[in-house]
């Protein structure tokens, strides 16, 4: 039985979590979680799964679950909560489904914790990588990918050796506008860019689909997971969403992992690993169905975001955590309606322009770094 802290149970990743830990109650158990503002689910999952700890934003909500819950779960609020969720000394595996840069700190105290580490918040180590890997090695703490890509990259490095490696293809299904051209992308609506054609997303990451920011954030976090080079990380558009990705070795040999587009597949794999279970309740691949797999070049002026986040990555230090909290402040402006959908990119830029750049930032220095960051994306918009 494997024990899971789930921070961000309210998500789409934490209920796709929730979702594997039901499929598999032999296997599993919810010990602990954190919610943001989401009370209503909260307390519908703590009266199922019944951890000992959750784990909510505000004080005033922590309250109102304290004086409903008929289980016994202890309830906490504020950074100290999620911390206390992510190291619940019976946790065995902290899935970190987190959404931002929030997710960082609860990682490296559970990491101090010697908690094995389901990653799926990317800002963790786009904004502190080299932070948060060096916490890993020194604590001798696993860090197990549980993107799509990234699941699919680590299933094809296994038995392989790094300096084997040629390069990581990271497929990228394109998101809502992949067949328009960056005229057709003047006044799009929120609504046209929540309209995934391939995945069940929340809406910030729906969005940097949409953007390909989301991909580059996946180009960042390859980089940190895998030790790889940002010289050997390559995105190719694939529209099925059937390859997640792929390695190729320096021997010509490209090896693949291929699967339907559904992320259970991928956090199960992580809470799992190195081990595997079957998964009764999902749809199989079925290659003669679908007949015809497409790859086409990505084009970087097109999406311009990818590009950013390459560069942001090769220039390293404190520039990625600019981007990263740029690119939160924007998409939540466009979310509610303040800035059109190519501003999100313009926003970006300028953030990433006016940064002085840290070379080696310490902790504090990068929780400065994006708060100032999102101030100046909102003094930007008022400009």
């Amino acid at each position: 039985m494997k024990k899971i802290s789930l921070l961000g149970a309210t998500g789409s990743i934490g209920t796709q979590t929730l979702d594997i830990i039901k499929e598999h109650p032999d296997q599993f158990e919810l010990v602990a979680m954190s919610v943001g503002k989401n009370i209503a689910k909260a307390r519908e999952i703590a009266e199922e799964f019944k951890p000992l700890v959750l784990s909510v934003q505000e004080k005033e909500d922590a309250e109102k679950l304290m004086s409903v819950l008929t289980s016994k779960t202890k309830v906490y609020w504020g950074e100290e909560g999620i911390v206390e969720a992510a190291c619940q000394h019976d946790a065995d595996i902290v899935v970190n489904a987190v959404l931002g840069s929030v997710g960082l700190y609860p990682t490296l105290q559970a990491i101090e914790a010697g908690k094995t580490i389901a990653i799926a918040n990317k800002e963790t180590l786009v904004t502190a990588g080299h932070i948060v890997m060096d916490a890993a090695r020194k604590h001798g703490v696993s860090l197990l990918p549980v993107d799509s890509e990234h699941s699919a990259i680590f299933q094809a490095l296994q038995g392989e050796r790094k300096e084997n490696i040629e390069k990581l293809i990271i497929t990228a299904s394109g998101g809502s506008f992949r067949d328009r051209t960056r005229e057709e992308l003047v006044g799009v609506t929120v609504e046209e860019a929540l309209n995934h054609p391939n995945w069940s997303m929340g809406a910030k990451i729906t969005i940097d689909s949409a953007s390909m920011m989301n991909k580059g954030l996946e180009v960042i976090e390859a980089h940190w997971l895998f030790d790889i080079e940002y010289d050997k990380i390559d995105v190719v558009l694939h529209r099925e969403s059937i390859i997640h990705s792929m390695v190729q070795y320096h021997d010509t040999s490209v090896i693949a992992q291929l699967g339907t587009p559904d992320m259970r597949t991928a956090i199960q794999y992580a809470l799992t690993y190195p081990t595997r279970l079957p998964r009764t309740q999902a749809k199989k691949l079925d290659l003669v169905e679908i007949g015809k797999l497409h790859f086409e070049k990505m084009n970087y002026h097109r999406f311009r975001c990818l590009a950013f986040a390459f560069d942001a990555g090769k220039v390293g230090g404190s520039m990625p955590t600019v981007l990263n909290a740029a690119n939160e402040a924007a998409v939540a402006a466009f979310l509610n309606g303040q800035i059109s959908f190519l501003q999100i990119e313009d926003l970006i830029e300028k953030a990433m322009q006016e940064h002085e750049l840290i070379q080696l930032p310490e902790l504090d220095a990068i929780r400065q770094i994006d708060r100032e960051t999102r101030l100046n994306v909102h003094r930007f918009i008022n400009e």
